[in-house]
Order: C-alpha cells, then structure tokens, then sequence
C-alpha cells in the first residue's frame, strides 16, 4: 500500500496587484519541506486552482521547479472540464519531471454517473504521458460530483500504474472508514481531525491546508496516530468560515506578511469580526 505521507496543500500568495507572488510562492514550498513535509501541491483547492489561468500555471510550476523544489515532491491540481485543458495541464508539469497529478472529476456537468465519470478519467489516462500518476480527487461539497468507491476501485483496477489514490475531503467519517476498510485504493485524509483514525486503519497520508500551517504536527499525526487536539480546536475554528479566506488570514498572523491575506475574485476576505477571532487564536 502505498504510503504517500503529507504533501502541503499550498495557499497561493498573491500581490496587490493579485499576480501570483512566486517568490514568496518558492519560499514557503521550500520551507514546508524543510520543516518536515513530504511534498507540496500547487493548485488545489486551499490554493484557489480553479482561479489561476493556465499560463499562470505554466510559468509557476516551472518558476517552482527552478527554486529548488524538487519535481518529485511536487503535486498538481488539475481543475478543467474539457479533456483537453486537463491534458494540456498534464503534459506541461510532466515535461518539467512532474509526475504526479491530484485531478478534480469534470465538475461543470451535474448529475453525470459512474459509467460517464469512468469514460472521462479513462480518455486522460489512456492520452496523458505513461509516467504521469494520478490522485482521484472526491470533494462533493465542492464539485457536486462524487467519486464514488466503486468508481475509484474500478480505475485503480483498471489502471494500476496510474491511478495511485483517492484524496477523500468530504468530511465524513464514516464514509472515509468505509472507504479504508474497502482497501481496494489507496486513501489521502484531507480533513485533519480524522487522520489520526484513519493512519490507524492503513490511510496512506493527507494532502491538507493546515500542514501550510503546522507541517511538522501533521508529520507527527501521521507518524504517531495520536490526535493533536489542539490542532482539532484551530480546524473546527477555521471550517467555521470561509476555509480558503480563514487559514490564508491565520497564515497573515503566523507570518506577518499580507501578501498571504488576498484571494482572488469570486472570493470574500473575512469580514473584521471572523478576522479579529482567527487573530486572537493564532496570535496564542
């Protein structure tokens, strides 16, 4: 079973003018590794994907490869609709020595079922570069278009060699142990208060926003399967509000720079009242 450890779900900094700041960017990948992370993905949700443009893309996960960051410990986040956007995404980062990829299902189109979502990640896999790998992505509350166990088992089947996981941010226990106890696919925990449970059962790591946070108590989560509940109580805070806004305003806290503060439209920053909250807790 594959053990994947903890890969940094990275917040994307941005500049006043709302270009990403890759310096900033490179530094805090770098030193997420450093403080005991066993990789880093770029343009996940907690990095706000679905908002950065595909030259966007392009220049920063070559800007980040040449920082130091090694292509191996870097993930992907693949965010399209069309086959070919996903593809295109796919074959850039693998010609850079990425190989690994964490690919959102085609959320555009609702109500599709197993047999549509199975023909769609079928046509990217059979296209994308042989060493590409591939991490399912099921964030229904996100997406609205679950992958469902049966689906994920029958691509890990199908594709051995590529399919490598599933990261499960639902948030619901109870599925997630489902899931595991299922052990026909590796398993990513997104959600941290339940990680200690589910590396106890065989979960194969996280790829999670706090770790951009407390890198070195989610490595421990995972090494010693003991529940770090303070840790708990700052996730049950941040989930309270708008999670992208609340942890890029705690990482504010934790870091002083406000280049980690602004996210691109459609979304809010905290209103001052949410902020003032995170401020007293993360100022601790």
């Amino acid at each position: 079973m594959m053990n994947f450890g903890v890969s940094v779900a990275l917040l994307t900094p941005f500049r006043t003018d709302m270009t990403i700041d890759q310096a900033l960017f490179n530094d805090h990948a770098i030193e997420m590794l450093e403080r005991g992370a066993d990789g880093i993905t770029m343009f996940g949700t907690t990095g706000e994907g679905a908002s950065i443009g595909a030259e966007e893309r392009r220049i920063s996960i070559q800007a980040m490869n040449k920082s130091g960051v090694p292509a191996e410990k870097i993930t992907v986040g693949i965010c399209a609709n069309s086959l070919g956007d996903a593809l295109d995404q796919v074959r850039h980062a693998c010609s850079l020595g990425v190989s690994k990829f964490l690919v959102l299902p085609p959320f555009y189109f609702k109500g599709i079922n197993d047999d549509a979502l199975y023909e769609w990640h079928v046509s990217m896999l059979e296209r994308a570069p042989r060493e590409a790998q591939f991490i399912l992505y099921h964030i229904p509350q996100i997406t609205q278009i679950p992958i469902s166990q049966t689906l994920a088992k029958r691509l890990a089947t199908d594709f051995s060699k590529q399919v490598i996981g599933l990261k499960d941010s639902e948030g619901d226990w109870g599925k997630t142990y489902n899931r595991l106890k299922d052990g026909s696919i590796p398993i990513l925990v997104g959600d941290e208060r339940a990680l200690h449970k589910a590396v106890a059962i065989g979960g194969a790591g996280s790829i999670c926003g706090m770790a951009n946070l407390y890198p070195e108590r989610i490595k421990q989560i995972l090494t010693t399967h003991e529940e770090d509940h303070d840790l708990c109580t700052d996730v049950n805070m941040i989930v309270g509000h708008p999670v992208i806004a609340a942890i890029k305003q705690a990482k504010v806290i934790l870091s002083g720079n406000d280049n980690w503060g602004r996210l691109r439209s459609p979304l809010n920053a905290l209103d001052a009242a949410a902020k003032a909250q995170i401020s007293e807790r993360f100022l601790r």
